[in-house]
């Protein structure tokens, strides 16, 4: 982030000389406010590029074998033309190349999520994937397999397992399922 900043203040630099160099090929005619305002200018053009190429760039990082299962578009009255172009500002990812299915009963799949957000630290969550019964719970040692009454659609009242159905054409399932059966 330090060289965010830092690259966002020679974006402004560079801005301001080139607001310099017009003023000095007009022989000083050109108003003098064109100075902060081409370094203004210049400043937000860079940022405003970055949030958008964070996604793209962040992808390209990915090895081989991870996915991007879900990707979060944003648009925020701040950033006014984000209502015309939204920005990717987080991502899920699937670690479908390292994930490894149950010896016992093949249907689930242990896998890691990677979740990333623009400014903060990636994040891995593991997740059992099943994917006879199309639903997923958070990886614990205390995990029992699904029945048709355990899928359900709200947080635990209670310490057991607790399944949330998945979309028979969620990418996560698609993603998974179709490499592991």
């Amino acid at each position: 982030m330090i060289w965010e900043l830092i690259a966002t203040i020679f974006a402004g630099i560079g801005g301001a000389g080139i607001a310099l160099l017009i003023r000095k090929l007009s022989r000083q005619m050109a108003p003098k406010w064109l100075v902060p305002a081409f370094a203004g200018i210049a400043m937000l053009g860079f940022q405003i590029q970055g949030e958008y190429d964070w996604y793209d760039h962040q992808t390209s990082l990915l090895p081989s074998g991870v996915v991007v299962v879900k990707a979060v578009e944003e648009e925020a009255p701040w950033r006014p033309w984000s209502y015309i172009y939204p920005q990717t500002m987080r991502f899920i990812a699937a670690d479908v190349a390292n994930s490894a299915t149950n010896k016992i009963d093949p249907s689930l799949v242990l896998v890691d999520l990677y979740f990333f957000e623009r400014r903060s630290l990636a994040k891995r969550v593991p997740q059992i994937i099943d994917c006879v019964n199309e639903a997923r719970a958070d990886f614990t040692q205390s995990l029992s397999a699904p029945s048709d009454t355990s899928i359900e659609s709200k947080p635990p009242t209670d310490s057991s397992t607790t399944w949330y159905p998945l979309d028979s054409d969620d990418p996560l399932i698609t993603a998974l399922c179709s490499s592991h059966s």
